[in-house]
């Protein structure tokens, strides 16, 4: 989403550290580029003028005018001014309240309240909670059916609604069945509604009273830009919405948004959704999200993701599988689907500090395709084949690709690569490091 703003604040950067001594003339030439990055990624106007009014105060300080490398300085104080323009830290959810508290998700038709309704209730479990859905969406009938199906996928208690029910009736009598499931957070999908609509907006008013939220949050859409910020200021003013759950950061809209909401209505992103799978529900970091656009990585966030992933037991079997270089086909397969659980790998290699805007990054093109061909191919050897890959001769190489549903030549390929890592790691377990690097994956 960021990308095309990053590549923006990154080129004027470069400009600024390319100055040994920076003047009041490059620093507001520099000011005027970001002010037009920023209008150009669609940022809310007032919130640009604040912003560039901030850092400029800043920047001809002392703190950069005294500074060894002021170029650095500047990056420093834009990254902090970011972050801090977007809520500085995370906001956790309000869970305050007799059990069980109530969350009620709002927002426009089409802004993926149901999905996310599901997201933040596996999310929620995923933190010891008991979360149960209510259908509270009278409107649309596939609506209730759609959150049905998605608490039977994820296994989450849901409230039996039906469209001849009333929205606020639903909510109250779905409160007394979350109670008798021992549940402990309610999560209240209601209606699509234009924030213009007076009678629909009364009506998420009196469910308010009814069930007494402990939050209210939007649901926006991301690739609707400024839209999103002005809904959310309208949204706010009838309701005093708890925060916001900004959805599609994974397309390409330009993030305007994203900077702009907490600037405009003083409510938080507490959430952010980055693909369609239920698991892609990510707590808001302000920090953490500035970091990126500024192409300075984002370890934390990957570090979390590796530990809601990995089973420490078998990391630790796995080190030692490493040391003896007894990494089998199996191991590799395994891990593979583990990375593929915590997103792309361009993704992934965007959290590294210094490859968010690197051309190797953007000439990155990797074919998740082959990743589920690689994974074909290994569950079409028998255990033994992927224990010892050696006993795979011609004939075995044939079955496994017509099992798998590849070419001889991709099997080849797969175990020559896997030949090449297993030859590496003896070097390394050796203490030799000359050759590390390429063959070390098999793909």
């Amino acid at each position: 989403m960021f990308d095309n703003i990053s590549d923006r604040l990154n080129s004027i950067f470069k400009k600024l550290k390319g100055h040994g001594k920076l003047t009041e003339k490059n620093i507001e030439d520099g000011l005027k580029e970001v002010r037009m990055a920023l209008l150009e990624a669609d940022v809310h106007y007032k919130v640009v003028k604040q912003f560039v009014a901030g850092i400029k105060q800043r920047a001809l300080g002392q703190e950069v005018m005294d500074s060894l490398t002021p170029g650095q300085q500047v990056v420093k104080i834009v990254n902090e001014e970011l972050a801090a323009l977007m809520g500085g830290h995370q906001e956790k959810l309000n869970l305050s309240g007799e059990r069980p508290v109530s969350i009620m998700l709002a927002g426009l038709q089409g802004s993926g309240k149901t999905t996310s309704a599901g997201k933040l209730s596996l999310l929620l479990r995923k933190e010891g909670k008991k979360p149960y859905l209510v259908p509270a969406d009278v409107y649309r009938p596939a609506a209730i059916e759609q959150l049905k199906k998605l608490a039977e996928q994820i296994d989450i208690p849901v409230y039996a609604s039906t469209t001849e029910m009333s929205p606020v009736q639903i909510c109250r009598d779905a409160r007394v069945s979350a109670l008798k499931a021992g549940c402990d957070v309610m999560l209240i999908d209601t209606a699509g509604r234009l924030h213009i609509d007076d009678e629909l907006m009364g009506e998420l008013r009196f469910i308010k009273e009814a069930v007494d939220p402990s939050e209210i949050l939007l649901v926006a859409d991301a690739m609707t830009g400024q839209d999103a910020v002005n809904i959310a200021d309208a949204f706010n003013k009838a309701l005093d919405i708890g925060g916001v759950i900004l959805t599609k950061m994974d397309g390409d809209a330009r993030g305007g948004a994203a900077i702009s909401i907490k600037a405009v209505t003083d409510k938080p992103i507490k959430f952010i959704g980055v693909g369609e799978k239920l698991s892609d529900l990510e707590p808001f970091h302000p920090d953490r999200m500035s970091s990126r656009i500024l192409g300075m990585g984002d370890v934390l966030t990957m570090i979390e993701k590796a530990q809601s992933m990995v089973d420490e037991k078998k990391a630790a079997e796995l080190e030692q599988k490493f040391r003896k270089s007894q990494f089998t086909l199996e191991d590799f397969r395994d891990q593979m689907v583990q990375v593929r659980k915590m997103g792309s790998l361009k993704d992934l290699v965007s959290m590294i500090p210094g490859m968010g805007n690197s051309k190797q990054l953007k000439n990155l093109n990797v074919d998740e395709r082959e990743l589920v061909k690689i994974e074909a191919i290994i569950n079409s050897m028998t255990p033994q084949e992927r224990h010892q890959y050696q006993l795979i001769n011609g004939s075995r190489r044939k079955r496994i690709a017509k099992g798998s549903g590849t070419g001889v030549q991709d099997v080849n390929r797969l175990l020559k690569n896997y030949s090449q890592m297993i030859k590496m790691l003896k070097k390394i377990n050796k203490g030799g490091m000359r050759g590390l690097g390429r063959g070390m994956l098999p793909f």
